[in-house]
């Protein structure tokens, strides 16, 4: 497992989900999926979240999402204060899950529900990379 960083702006891993954040790092979007009942997280659990099953299987997401919901953040604190503004929403992806990121190369004026997203990753310069959604190219209203 990698250096423990803690920091407000910095995923804490652990065993569970060291496998996730590695592959976040190598711009790799992972679900996970239960053989049993067919359920697919975003939670990278080492058990099923409905039937509690523990052959889960990590598999390897589209990428692609829809923009469920969004709030436009104008000031922030600490860590993020010098980010203002930013986008932070919860999007569904194709494989089911809904998750919390943020919406980047957009105008927040041109945002809307159902607007079609595909992940994007940022490195960072100290710490771990971080996954972002943009609007997709072929995106129509």
């Amino acid at each position: 497992m990698s250096e423990l960083r803690v920091a407000p702006d910095e995923p804490t891993p652990d065993l569970d989900t060291e496998w996730w954040w590695d592959a976040i790092d190598g711009h790799r979007l992972m679900v996970v999926r239960c053989p049993r009942c067919d359920r697919v997280t975003a939670v990278a659990a080492a058990f099923c979240p409905r039937c509690w099953a523990e052959d889960v299987e990590r598999v390897p997401a589209s990428g692609t999402a829809t923009l469920y919901t969004w709030t436009t953040v104008l000031q922030g604190y600490g860590p993020f204060a010098e980010k203002a503004p930013y986008v932070v929403a919860m999007v569904d992806l194709e494989e089911g899950p809904r998750l919390m990121t943020e919406i980047v190369d957009a105008d927040p004026a041109t945002l809307h529900a159902g607007l079609r997203l595909t992940v994007g990753f940022r490195d960072r310069e100290k710490g771990r990379a971080v996954m972002v959604f943009a609007p997709t190219t072929d995106t129509v209203r």
